[in-house]
């Protein structure tokens, strides 16, 4: 289970969203929404706020939960074998309220950065910023976005 937040501003007339860098375990690098892996115990709500900090710099409070997207994934491991893998993904929408960006160091992602939402469909990024992005506009009252692809991230 893992938390992650859509936090969008306006700065003179242009919304922004704000991504993290993600390096894929073979060094590949995509961008994607902040936020990860809920620690044992953890309310979702205080992993999004404690991913956002490591990976952006920024203090972030959750103001409305968008939805839950769900992944499964199957993939080779040692011997000839397969991992079966099921994610779940809480989304919410993120006010940023203090703090300043700066970049995660021996994390996951290696940038966070403001990107118009216009230039969003020329990123290298992962679906789940397809999915965060379609969440946030058409807030759907059962919280699940339309899926166009099977997950890729």
């Amino acid at each position: 289970m893992a938390a992650y937040a859509v936090c969008v501003r306006e700065t003179g007339g242009v919304q922004e969203i704000l991504l993290a860098r993600w390096v894929a375990r073979d060094g590949a690098k995509r961008w994607t929404l902040p936020g990860g892996g809920m620690d044992h115990g953890e309310d979702p709500l205080d992993t999004v706020v404690r991913e956002l900090d490591e990976e952006t710099g920024y203090e972030v409070e959750p103001v409305r939960l968008l939805g839950i997207d769900s992944i499964n994934r199957r993939y080779p491991r040692k011997l000839g074998r397969f991992a079966d893998f099921q994610g779940l993904r809480i989304v919410y929408e993120g006010r940023v309220t203090g703090g300043e960006l700066r970049h995660e160091t021996n994390g996951s992602t290696d940038l966070a950065a403001w990107h118009p939402l216009d230039a969003v469909a020329d990123l290298e990024r992962v679906e789940l910023v397809d999915v965060g992005l379609e969440l946030w506009r058409s807030r759907p009252e059962n919280g699940k976005a339309h899926r166009a692809h099977p997950a890729d991230d």
